[in-house]
């Protein structure tokens, strides 16, 4: 037999169109689908987007075949290559001259001391103990901050130190904990060829 499909949808436009679990999950799909697009930095065209979904669940016969498809897809995921990593060198250039800058200005602030190979670091507790080598296994508490203070790591949160042979880290780890004797807390402003 042949089976009609009559599809419509309630407008949702907030929280509270969303009632059941279905409607709750579908959403979240979409949020889901949306992130990773605008984060590979598609430019979706999203209505043809739901049309290929609708026209897929339905059954519907696909306005394209599957060459088409195929070539299409082609030519924009290199359209959308070429243009996230355009954006990502304009952001990266961005990030790197703010660090530089902030760098030059934090060298001369209080405390702050630099090494030969630009990494800058303040003492906030010197320990006793002993000093690791670059071979050494080491534990330790770190929270890491962007130059605008945002925290993005810390194992002060997880409330677990880390452990970690000291020459498997960032450049600027390395080097800097091989500054610090045991029980020590330091402050090190990295820079980015040393992270």
């Amino acid at each position: 037999g042949v089976t009609g499909w009559s599809l419509s949808a309630a407008e949702v436009t907030s929280a509270g169109d969303l009632k059941e679990p279905r409607n709750k999950a579908s959403y979240g799909l979409g949020i889901q689908a949306g992130n990773m697009w605008k984060n590979r930095g598609a430019n979706i065209d999203w209505d043809a987007y739901l049309k290929g979904v609708r026209d897929s669940q339905s059954g519907a016969k696909p306005l394209l075949s599957d060459a088409e498809i195929r070539e299409a897809m082609q030519v924009f995921q290199t359209e959308t290559q070429k243009a996230f990593e355009e954006k990502q060198k304009v952001e990266g250039d961005k990030n790197k001259a703010a660090g530089e800058q902030f760098l030059a200005d934090n060298k001369s602030k209080e405390g702050v001391k630099s090494t030969a190979s630009g990494l800058q670091y303040k003492v906030v507790k010197e320990g006793s103990g002993a000093k690791p080598a670059a071979t050494d296994k080491v534990t330790v508490h770190y929270t890491g901050t962007l130059i605008d203070g945002k925290k993005f790591d810390s194992s002060v949160d997880r409330g677990q130190p880390a452990s970690f042979p000291l020459n498997g880290v960032i450049k600027g780890w390395t080097e800097g904990l091989q500054l610090m004797t045991v029980g020590s807390k330091y402050q090190f402003f990295i820079p980015a060829e040393l992270a």
